[in-house]
């Protein structure tokens, strides 16, 4: 027999790839500052908002910490790969059956180890976008700070000396400072208000794909158990002849024709809201 008919040997583009280009490739596999080693996941997490202006010391800690999380996704993607070949190694000493339906199974788990890779260059862009507002949140900090020095100096020098002909000087530059600061304060609420909407816009698209995905995968596999013969045989007695292969083949096609064919238009859930009355 051929082993392992594979989904990704004609893999075509999917309907949700052409309805929406794939994202662009995870920063976080493009640069590995400590490679695949768990020192750099340590050193961030411990490194994490220590650095940087206060007003984006927490986003920052959070940005950092997701990188982990996508890391951790990444690991699982890969062994999730080795998993299903090492079932397909084991299931091929196995009875016909046995040999074949593990075989596809081994398929199957390994298109999951793929969606969870492409699960992670969708979940940067969730990532990447609420970076954005930690970048806006430092840009404004000196405004911040600015102001905050012309107020203590200005309080300083009453106390010391009110008569200071620096005074009114200081008070002016605080008066174009509060401006300035206002601007860039609301420059800061309006987009952060819409990088947010935006951001976690994506990872739940990006959850739900994964997800209807994934019980695509579980349904279809649950269609290959049904074709391995569980019924008890007893000593000598003879198994009758497995003729499976050509349906799990069609089970393996039909789910690649169910993954490449899934679109948001058509998933199965969709979000409501409850009507509460008073």
């Amino acid at each position: 027999m051929h082993r392992t008919y594979s989904m990704r040997q004609t893999r075509a583009p999917s309907q949700s790839q052409l309805q929406q280009p794939p994202p662009p490739v995870s920063s976080t596999k493009t640069s590995r500052l400590f490679g695949k080693t768990n020192f750099g996941h340590a050193f961030r997490k411990s490194t994490a908002g220590a650095f940087g202006p206060d007003l984006s010391k927490k986003l920052a800690q959070l940005v950092k910490m997701e990188k982990n999380v996508m890391r951790s996704m990444e690991l699982v993607g890969r062994e999730r790969r080795e998993v299903a070949r090492q079932l397909s190694i084991w299931g091929e000493e196995g009875e016909e059956d046995v040999s074949d339906i593990t075989d596809k199974l081994g398929v199957l788990i390994y298109e999951i180890g793929e969606l969870e890779d492409q699960f992670v260059d969708r979940y940067d862009q969730y990532r990447v976008t609420m970076k954005s507002i930690r970048n806006i949140e430092s840009s404004v900090q000196p405004s911040r700070d600015r102001k905050q020095k012309l107020t203590d100096q200005i309080a300083q020098l009453k106390y010391k000396d009110p008569t200071s002909p620096k005074l009114p000087i200081l008070e002016q530059e605080l008066v174009r400072s509060e401006a300035e600061s206002l601007v860039a304060e609301a420059q800061l609420s309006n987009i952060s208000r819409e990088k947010l909407k935006s951001a976690f816009t994506y990872q739940f698209d990006a959850l739900r794909e994964h997800s209807e995905k994934l019980a695509i995968i579980a349904n279809y596999g649950k269609h290959l158990l049904e074709l391995i013969d569980d019924s008890p045989v007893t000593p000598g007695e003879v198994r009758r002849e497995y003729d499976g292969y050509d349906e799990s083949k069609s089970i393996i096609q039909d789910c690649e024709d169910a993954l490449t064919n899934w679109t948001v238009e058509g998933a199965s859930v969709r979000p409501r809201r409850s009507v509460k009355g008073r």
